[in-house]
């Protein structure tokens, strides 16, 4: 895949996970404004939680990223890529069958090892039942998943990012099905409302994940792989596999006990696994437009010119999308650090979330901002790592982030209380990145970024700086009545006003060219 190719296919991946995260924020209004941050916001979000870790750690994490880089080596030299592929979606879905029976049975103990602050309250049953409904959607969306890496490595990425879409379409749908076409709402208490929302989300989840991989079943079929599953065969190929997926599954893990800290600490605060939650959410849009869609086309990119021996395709490949994050991460770290409390309020502040809602979730939104570029980073250095299948190394680098973030969160948890959480995520993530970094010295040329992307990166920075003080007085000195009078026209010009300032910042200081921010809206 050629330079041009690689932004084309990230801008693809983003423009789809942009859709999904604007479905996702609406969805999380809707759960904001009917559930708030009660007990049955609280006990859905671990519910759901559940599945989404495991699904991580077994295949968007661990699997996949053993699985693509091989998966596309066999594709370029046509050594039996259907075969592999076959093999290895029958192998994952017996192991994720089991798998599930077990956790469905487990339940109570898993929801204690997520949120054990919940063993004394309402919580702790409610999660456990929406758990027990939820937790097959780890079947469905980790086979997505491996399909998924099988179109992006053929260089087809949009049914693959466009399934997300349809969890968000369907948990929407849900939730307005739970308010308006059941039973009048003035008929029941408050719990029974929010029960009955919790219920439809569950079974929302599942119909969901049904249809994340029929979609991309059928890009598959059509893209000319017959992947019907067979009766597993531990064949050379998949040992193989295991064992080069081993370690990552040893990192996914630590990354998920990360999360997992995160959770604990928070559950043990009222209302604080809610507000981590939206928090989370705001951080994610730029994480999952800039860093996902980068991760997901540079894995397969990087090992196809590796095979090739293609070092100085690697090196520019390595550097656009260098360029490319930080020209997006940066200045939205610098908006979340800088108008968190504006963002919150408009997107989440009404109905059952009320001030202090806002005020909690913007504290642990800014924090969380101040991570963002080495949280985008690290999936652009991971990669180096994973197409040379070298899974041993980030799976150490993860142990020492994990140690990083119990020191934080668990240290500091009886001082900041939940912030803790989120103060122990965003110094993780920087450590993380600095080790990823000194790891990848010894890998060459292609591991190296241009000297131009260096230049690059600090007149990035100097914008976004610039962008922030726009931000600032707009947000605080010119747009105050209007968005108090008028939230959501008033979040579009601040908006609009820190895009518009960025743009002309970076321009003037020669970050980016307005041929570059034409070809960007062209694509």
């Amino acid at each position: 895949m050629s330079t041009k190719g690689l932004i084309s296919g990230a801008l693809t991946v983003g423009v789809w996970t942009l859709l999904s995260r604007i479905l996702g924020f609406i969805r999380d209004i809707l759960i904001a404004a009917w559930l708030g941050t009660g007990p049955v916001a609280e006990a859905f979000l671990v519910a759901f939680a559940l599945p989404n870790m495991f699904r991580r750690f077994f295949a968007e994490g661990a699997f996949n990223m053993a699985f693509v880089p091989m998966f596309s080596k066999k594709l370029e030299a046509d050594d039996g890529a259907e075969a592999f592929a076959r093999d290895a979606f029958s192998g994952l879905a017996a192991f994720l069958l089991l798998f599930t029976v077990l956790a469905i049975v487990f339940m109570p103990w898993l929801v204690l090892a997520m949120a054990s602050g919940f063993a004394a309250d309402e919580r702790f049953g409610m999660a456990v039942t929406l758990g027990r409904i939820v937790f097959p959607y780890i079947l469905f969306i980790s086979l997505a998943a491996l399909l998924s890496g099988v179109l992006n490595a053929s260089g087809r990425f949009v049914a693959a990012a466009a399934a997300p879409v349809l969890l968000n379409i369907i948990l929407i749908g849900a939730l307005l099905l739970a308010e308006f076409a059941l039973p009048d709402v003035s008929v029941i208490d408050a719990a029974e409302t929010a029960g009955r929302h919790g219920t439809a989300l569950a079974f929302g989840v599942i119909l969901a994940g049904l249809a994340q991989l029929a979609l991309v079943w059928g890009a598959v079929r059509h893209a000319g792989f017959n992947l019907k599953p067979k009766r597993p065969v531990w064949t050379p190929e998949l040992k193989r596999l295991a064992i080069i997926a081993g370690p990552a599954a040893l990192a996914g893990g630590v990354v998920q006990i990360n999360l997992l800290i995160g959770r604990q600490v928070a559950s043990f605060f009222d209302g604080a696994v809610a507000w981590l939650s939206y928090a989370d959410r705001l951080y994610q849009l730029p994480l999952g437009v800039v860093g996902i869609a980068i991760g997901i086309v540079l894995l397969p990119d990087l090992s196809r010119r590796l095979q090739a021996e293609d070092t100085d395709g690697g090196r520019a490949a390595l550097s656009r999308a260098t360029e490319m994050s930080l020209a997006l991460a940066i200045p939205a770290a610098v908006a979340l650090a800088v108008i968190p409390a504006t963002l919150v309020s408009v997107l989440f502040e009404r109905g059952a979330f009320d001030t202090e809602d806002t005020i909690a979730t913007a504290l642990a939104c800014g924090v969380y901002g101040l991570g963002l570029p080495a949280f985008v980073l690290q999936k652009v250095l991971q990669p180096l790592f994973f197409a040379r299948e070298d899974t041993r190394r980030p799976f150490y680098y993860a142990l020492a982030a994990l140690f990083v973030n119990a020191a934080v969160a668990i240290g500091l948890m009886g001082t900041l209380g939940y912030i803790a959480a989120a103060l122990g995520t965003t110094l993780a993530g920087w450590a993380m990145l600095a080790l990823l970094w000194a790891g990848s010295r010894d890998m060459g040329e292609a591991a190296r970024l241009e000297a131009v992307t260096r230049g690059r990166v600090m007149r990035i920075s100097a914008a976004a700086l610039i962008m922030g003080a726009v931000l600032w007085v707009a947000d605080t000195l010119v747009l105050a009545s209007l968005l108090a009078t008028a939230p959501f026209a008033g979040l579009a010009v601040l908006c609009i006003a820190g895009i518009a300032s960025y743009c002309v910042a970076g321009i003037a200081l020669r970050a980016f060219t307005v041929s570059q921010l034409r070809a960007v809206f062209r694509r």
